[in-house]
């Protein structure tokens, strides 16, 4: 599975009523993928929303040591395509980081996101937690 922004914001936040569900998709997973543009996103949505930046930092860290955990650095000709892809699709609100994580999706045959981002099904995707 693709573990997004929320994804990872559900799993950090304990008061979050997603984070028992949350928590148990990211054990169970076989496999997990995630990007850089994820984690820069990270450190911003819990600081935006008060979470600890200790907490959050070490989290990091965590994943960066994870197996189970592959982390996708962005190059710069996955940028360019995930803007030729956003180009296309004009109609919709979604993000550079929702459009890499999209490509990546495609790229490795996963269907699943960990995410609370309705984005995820409006590109066909499935969203693993209630928005």
């Amino acid at each position: 599975m693709l573990i997004d922004t929320s994804g990872f914001l559900c799993i950090l936040d304990k008061r979050d009523f997603r984070h028992p569900r949350a928590a148990e998709y990211f054990i169970s997973a076989r496999s997990r993928l995630t990007h850089n543009y994820v984690l820069a996103e990270l450190v911003a949505l819990a600081e935006y929303r008060n979470f600890s930046r200790e907490i959050t930092l070490d989290f990091l860290s965590d994943m960066f040591e994870d197996p189970q955990t592959e982390i996708i650095w962005v190059t710069e000709n996955l940028t360019e395509r995930a803007i030729i892809f956003l180009r296309k699709r004009n109609d919709k609100e979604w993000s550079l980081c929702d459009a890499v994580s999209f490509l990546l999706m495609k790229e490795y045959g996963i269907s699943e996101a960990l995410t609370t981002d309705h984005h995820f099904e409006q590109a066909g995707y499935v969203k693993l937690l209630e928005s």
